[in-house]
């Protein structure tokens, strides 16, 4: 997830992209949601995994993204 967050080339080059961005807001990362929805489409990709829009939507951090792909 992290690496996917760092090459979306969203992320401030001045924010580390570790763990510590799990609990950051993906709009004060920078994110839209044009930007969440080509990551969500990326992890789709990737992981070999579907995610439903209405499930995507109200993800509002990185974790929750990863607790949405982990099927939680």
């Amino acid at each position: 997830m992290l690496r996917i967050i760092r090459s979306s080339g969203v992320v401030d080059g001045g924010v580390s992209v570790d763990a510590s961005v799990l609990d950051v807001e993906f709009e004060n990362l920078g994110f839209d949601s044009v930007a969440l929805l080509e990551i969500t489409g990326q992890i789709e990709r990737e992981f070999d995994v579907k995610l439903a829009d209405d499930a995507v939507v109200p993800v509002i951090t990185p974790r929750e993204l990863l607790a949405l792909v982990n099927g939680g």
